[in-house]
């Protein structure tokens, strides 16, 4: 499911999602600024220089439960959006 560029500034990630881009690659309008490689793999965390949008790198079982939350909160984000759309 495509996710929402810049909806929000706290992105929970995954290892599956290495190597980190933000935008990352499943983002509406991918490119909402120059695509940029954050370093994420040692500390567990990044901020993008452009947007600050911020990534966790969740690791293990926590990553499962992480992917589940991420891709109910898309879910609800793009519902959001689509019906201000149809409001408007």
């Amino acid at each position: 499911m495509p996710i929402e560029p810049n909806a929000q500034h706290h992105y929970n990630v995954t290892p599956a999602d290495l190597p980190l881009s933000c935008p990352m690659p499943d983002m509406y309008l991918w490119n909402s600024h120059p695509r940029v490689y954050l370093p994420i793999e040692s500390s567990g965390w990044a901020k993008c220089s452009y947007c600050g949008a911020e990534y966790t790198l969740v690791r293990g079982e926590a990553a499962s439960a992480a992917q589940a939350a991420s891709a109910t909160q898309a879910t609800q984000t793009t519902s959001a959006a689509q019906a201000t759309t149809s409001a408007a």
